[in-house]
């Protein structure tokens, strides 16, 4: 039981290996080592590009998952908002894993302008500005937070609604320009 024996039941991953050399790095006088190969975002860019032309919906299925997963991305409902896309995604007929994308609008690094954006939005459609001292937040009872709390929250997800519709819209003609611009050139 040799070498080739025991590497073929136990492959190390590629990462481990020398680049041109089959035997692995721990065994190697050098020590371990990386292998050179392409960053892994470009891969992984390149196979979710892959997985998006070979999808066997329809464009317009396509799109119509990328618009419900964006209106679904609007809202501050973390955690849930993928399963808002999925459940979305069925009375509107779109592809839900294209669905579950759609929600990644919102991430950890867009949290904050999106739904300080969707706020704002918010106050201006139902034409209030909440303009709460210090002093007020320092001498507030607990009723007082409590309110403060569902005006806050009425506020954002009226505006939430306003821009994940528009939000929502765009994204579908855009997808939807996209996906028969890809195909197209893809000649599927």
């Amino acid at each position: 039981m040799g070498f080739s024996f025991w590497s073929r039941l136990f492959p190390l991953p590629m990462f481990l290996r020398l680049s041109g050399s089959v035997e692995p790095s721990c065994f190697s006088s050098s020590g371990l080592t990386l292998a050179r190969r392409d960053p892994s975002w470009k891969r992984g860019l390149r196979y979710l590009y892959l997985r998006l032309l070979r999808l066997q919906s329809s464009p317009k299925e396509i799109a119509r998952g990328l618009a419900v997963g964006v209106f679904a991305g609007c809202f501050p409902i973390f955690g849930f908002q993928t399963l808002a896309a999925l459940v979305l995604a069925v009375p509107f007929r779109g592809n839900k894993l294209v669905a579950a994308a759609g929600t990644w609008v919102s991430n950890p690094f867009t949290y904050v302008p999106i739904y300080a954006f969707n706020y704002q939005v918010g106050e201006w459609l139902l034409g209030s500005h909440s303009s709460l001292a210090t002093t007020e937040l320092v001498a507030a009872t607990w009723q007082h937070w409590m309110q403060w709390g569902i005006e806050v929250s009425a506020t954002l997800f009226v505006g939430c609604a306003f821009v994940g519709f528009w939000g929502a819209l765009l994204s579908y003609f855009l997808g939807l320009w996209l996906v028969e611009r890809m195909r197209r050139r893809q000649g599927l």
